[in-house]
């Protein structure tokens, strides 16, 4: 495969973990041979089972792999922003956004990244043809797939999978969508940065992925992420429609 994300500069895969040790070693081996040329951020919520420690040893024997030891367990959102931070002080031009637990395969990495080239965030999707989901039983897919179309309806954004967490940020996005008003956690951070970079005009674009339910270690979504996503969604839609309203009604006057 060619490699035009080459030309984007200087890269950093962002890998948040918390209690993966079981994951740790494949997820940094599959990126490295995806994309041996870019550099990987392991930031570590000081895991109890062992996970930052494992990383520091990688660490020692490969100088493209870095880890980010934080305090403790903060959440999904807190681990990216401090990571996003991170980065920028180190010169990184882009980053992108990777779970641990083998549900983003690193073959779909040079895709992301090759989509990059001509726009600002891509978006790795389930939901696009050319997407799909592995081992996912019906009742969660029905539960992302209705939890997108209403983000999309509500919002009105074109994007088919606004809470996937495979994406790829050029940091002249980060910069524009404005880091220091994102709160959200978990599953809803993934909609409120692809939210904010929509309103900030950034060019979107979306590639298909192949997603994997974890084999390995146990999930971190729950009931209380879902509701936060849920309630965030509807007050930024009714902000919005408030918004368009008063542009409205201002342009008759």
């Amino acid at each position: 495969m060619s490699k035009p994300y080459l030309e984007l500069g200087k890269i950093l895969v962002i890998i948040p973990t918390y209690n993966e040790i079981d994951n740790i070693d494949i997820a940094i081996a599959g990126v490295r041979i995806a994309t041996p040329e870019i550099d990987i951020l392991i930031a570590d919520d000081n895991s109890p089972d062992g996970t930052g420690k494992r990383a520091d040893e990688i660490a020692a024997i490969d100088h493209h792999v870095k880890v980010l030891h934080r305090a403790g367990k903060e959440g999904l959102g807190a681990a990216y922003l401090a990571s996003f931070a991170w980065a920028k002080n180190q010169g990184y031009d882009v980053v992108v956004e990777m779970d641990a637990d083998g549900s983003h395969r690193p073959v779909d990495l040079p895709a992301l990244l090759n989509a990059l080239v001509d726009a600002d965030v891509v978006l790795g999707s389930r939901w696009i043809k050319g997407g799909r989901v592995v081992n996912w039983p019906k009742h969660r897919e029905f539960l992302s797939r209705g939890g997108n179309l209403y983000t999309k309806l509500w919002l009105g954004m074109p994007i088919s999978d606004a809470t996937g967490g495979f994406r790829a940020f050029r940091i002249g996005a980060l910069d524009a969508i404005g880091l220091d008003a994102v709160e959200s956690q978990g599953y809803c951070f993934q909609v409120d940065m692809a939210w904010r970079a929509s309103q900030a005009m950034q060019r979107i674009i979306e590639v298909p992925i192949v997603f994997v339910e974890r084999e390995r270690g146990e999930s971190k979504m729950d009931q209380a992420i879902v509701q936060e996503a849920l309630k965030r969604v509807t007050r930024w839609g009714i902000s919005k429609r408030k918004s368009d309203l008063a542009r409205l009604f201002g342009r008759r006057n």
